[in-house]
């Protein structure tokens, strides 16, 4: 590669931008302790981080056309540093919610797509495929290397530093060396911009994914404790519905405004392209698998096995390291094999290292199993990564690189949401459940502590350390022997719901593979 310079700063872009999830991640605990939240808070802040990526992606994507993709990349950085320093300084939830979840979110959902068009603008043929290897083995490395990042930051000094040297990043370095990427002028575009079609698709997602998680503590079908009720139900299956109907509305729009000769948002014809099509379905299902196993694994590092952020963060290295390492591989092997094979195998490689996690989630962790469940998953992660950057952006002619990088970062966020949402939502149902039931059926607890537990429940169950909760047990009196039981309820009914948790994420992936079909049956040409 002749120019490594745009390269480099739309990586170091691209590595900010996919650490910040993921330090959060590892951090819940420590977030959790120094803002006076919780948990299922903290997955609000998260699944709505990457929602609002998803839901304002395309709009990024349009916004580029119209102003320029260079330009649109140093207005997202200003915005994300903005919302960086926010977080560093947020003295409660709410402020970390504006600055993390929603300004950093609308940030990147600027950046996103122009790091896609401007490298293939900056770069063509074989460099091409190269750039867009390294930009997807850097998006992969930051998304594993996250916890090790923010768990030494955050047991060291604090979490918040992480997002003080995110912004010193940005404006050090990625805001004076972002002219020397090469841009095309903008595109003189007619009619007014799609507003109405940003709305909708912001709607859709929105509602779909917020509903998502709080099916915890509305419920999934049966209400617990949700603000409104529908026919006796809980709201949370229905506003999945009206979610959906809002995307109907949505691609009904963009269908008639192409009819008019108007501007959309989105080019439908492009999902009219298989390859395309099947690119982004590998790439929301991969980005599900980091995002929902990221979210569980931390809570089970630190609530069962009671480690600090650090420690947490090297019982992922492996995952780390072998994402990154065969990323890098992966753009090797394009040359003389398949995508479809590359991607299958490694979402193949993915699914069984989830297995081999769910194994490993026992009391005590095993260690060996544990790591090479964290081995497998980042490799086949990895390898499936470093194909579909070239998938996606060669679908499509090279002036719609643009509009391809928002549906890829839509799919890429949106699947993350997912993750996050999907994933919580079973291990906090599957907990209360869980423990219910084991309380309600132990001949060792009173009936007095059945009932209050059973209140507790009724509104949503935290997943906390063992150690908190026998100290809370301690304050409120609770006799020796029914805190004994209790707790042991409460272990055991934990570990069962993290593997559910983990289960849902292993079942979206193999319930992915039929989509595949689609994918590139030779090596794309370098």
């Amino acid at each position: 590669m002749g120019n490594w310079l745009p390269i480099l700063v739309l990586g170091l872009t691209q590595f900010v931008m996919v650490l910040d999830g993921t330090v959060m991640n590892v951090s819940i605990s420590a977030v959790v302790a120094d803002l006076g939240t919780t948990v299922s808070a903290m997955q609000l802040a998260i699944a709505t981080f990457t929602l609002t990526m998803a839901a304002f992606m395309l709009a990024g994507a349009g916004l580029g056309t119209r102003l320029g993709r260079r330009r649109t990349f140093l207005i997202g950085n200003l915005i994300y540093a903005v919302g960086s320093l926010l977080t560093a300084l947020a003295p409660d939830f709410t402020a970390l919610f504006l600055g993390w979840s929603l300004v950093e979110g609308l940030g990147a959902a600027l950046v996103v797509p122009a790091i896609a068009s401007l490298a293939a603008f900056n770069y063509s043929g074989r460099e091409r495929a190269l750039a867009y290897a390294v930009l997807g083995g850097i998006a992969g490395a930051a998304a594993a290397a996250g916890p090790l990042i923010g768990g030494w930051m955050t047991s060291t000094l604090s979490w918040r530093y992480v997002f003080v040297i995110e912004t010193v990043l940005i404006v050090a370095l990625i805001l004076p060396l972002h002219q020397r990427i090469r841009d095309e002028p903008a595109a003189q575009q007619q009619g007014p911009f799609d507003w109405l079609g940003v709305v909708g698709s912001a709607l859709a997602m929105g509602i779909t994914v917020l509903a998502l998680v709080s099916a915890s503590s509305w419920g999934m079908v049966q209400p617990l404790d949700p603000p409104f009720t529908v026919a006796g139900f809980s709201p949370t299956l229905p506003l999945v519905i009206l979610g959906g109907l809002v995307a109907w509305a949505f691609c009904s729009w963009e269908e008639q405004l192409t009819r008019q000769g108007g501007q959309p948002l989105l080019g439908l014809d492009l999902l009219a392209i298989p390859q395309l099509r099947a690119g982004l379905a590998a790439q929301m299902v991969l980005y599900f698998i980091v995002a929902g196993s990221f979210f569980i694994l931390p809570l089970y590092l630190q609530t069962v096995l009671e480690l600090d952020a650090l420690q947490s963060g090297i019982r992922m290295l492996p995952l780390s390291v072998c994402l990154f390492a065969v990323a890098l591989i992966g753009s090797k092997l394009a040359a003389r094999l398949a995508p479809r094979l590359l991607i299958r195998r490694g979402l193949l490689m993915a699914c069984a290292g989830m297995v081999l996690l769910i194994a490993a989630i026992t009391p005590e962790a095993r260690g060996h199993l544990f790591t090479l469940a964290m081995a497998v998953i980042g490799s086949g992660v990895g390898l499936a990564i470093s194909q579909i950057g070239n998938v996606n952006l060669s679908a499509a002619d090279a002036c719609r690189s643009t509009e391809v990088g928002g549906l890829q970062g839509t799919a890429q966020n949106l699947g993350s949401s997912l993750g996050v949402a999907l994933a919580g939502t079973v291990l906090f149902i599957g907990l209360a459940q869980q423990l219910n039931t084991t309380v309600t059926s132990s001949a060792v607890i009173s009936p007095q502590l059945q009932q209050a537990t059973a209140e507790a429940i009724s509104s949503g169950v935290q997943v906390v350390p063992s150690s908190s909760l026998q100290q809370l047990m301690q304050e409120a009196a609770v006799p020796q022997d029914q805190a004994d039981a209790l707790l042991q309820d409460y272990s055991s009914s934990k570990l069962q719901a993290l593997r559910r948790g983990l289960g849902i994420v292993l079942i979206a992936g193999l319930l992915a593979l039929p989509l595949l079909r689609e994918l590139p049956d030779q090596p794309l040409p370098r």
